[in-house]
């Protein structure tokens, strides 16, 4: 600590009072506390999308949404909101649309990524996306069978960019959801970071 304020401040504090020195001391450091919060805090914005009859008509609460949400906050999103769709090619296209014309950093959908036929997350998706990310796709599969969550396995989920936004289709369960943000966060960073223009820290 006394290098780090040895380093920053002496400049500032040439003819102060001890005192004085020690109340500005504190101020820089308070200072860049809140700066570090701040930025740890803004690595982007996000959005969720359950992709779900049952919830989508309010026959079912959401109970993924919010851990979805509460796992983007813990890697330091701010999550614009969550809504739900029902499983239909143009419900599913428009949320993304909205979500990439809104400017979100990244759009995490959940559900609708498997082989039935009302599974048509992964097709709604390709008609959206620019540039696919094939090898973060095939990580949240291999990481999620790994894990034991079959459905993340056996998934069909796209993941790419759409504008300047990152799209992601996780797997309905909640073992699926946990293990693929675990995959995910440091690999968001990094596409988040290129796309923005920004060079790694």
């Amino acid at each position: 600590m006394s290098d780090f304020t040895g380093s920053i401040v002496p400049r500032r504090l040439r003819g102060l009072e001890r005192s004085d020195s020690q109340d500005l001391t504190d101020e820089v450091l308070a200072t860049t506390v809140t700066d570090m919060e701040r930025s740890a805090q803004r690595l982007g914005r996000a959005l969720v999308v359950i992709v779900d009859d049952r919830v989508a008509q309010g026959e079912q609460d959401d109970s993924i949404g919010p851990l979805v949400t509460e796992l983007l906050e813990e890697a330091g999103f701010i999550v614009d909101g969550s809504v739900a769709v029902a499983g239909e090619t143009v419900d599913i296209r428009n949320a993304l649309n909205t979500a990439v014309i809104g400017g979100v950093d990244v759009v995490i959908t959940v559900g609708g990524t498997g082989v039935s036929p009302r599974d048509v997350t992964p097709d709604a998706t390709a008609g959206v996306l620019d540039r696919p990310i094939p090898g973060i796709a095939e990580a949240l599969r291999a990481s999620g069978l790994a894990a034991g969550a079959v459905d993340a396995g056996v998934s069909r989920g796209l993941v790419g960019v759409s504008g300047s936004t990152l799209v992601v289709n996780l797997a309905g369960s909640r073992s699926a959801v946990r293990d693929g943000m675990a995959t995910l966060s440091p690999l968001v960073t990094h596409v988040i970071e290129q796309l923005s223009g920004l060079e790694p820290a």
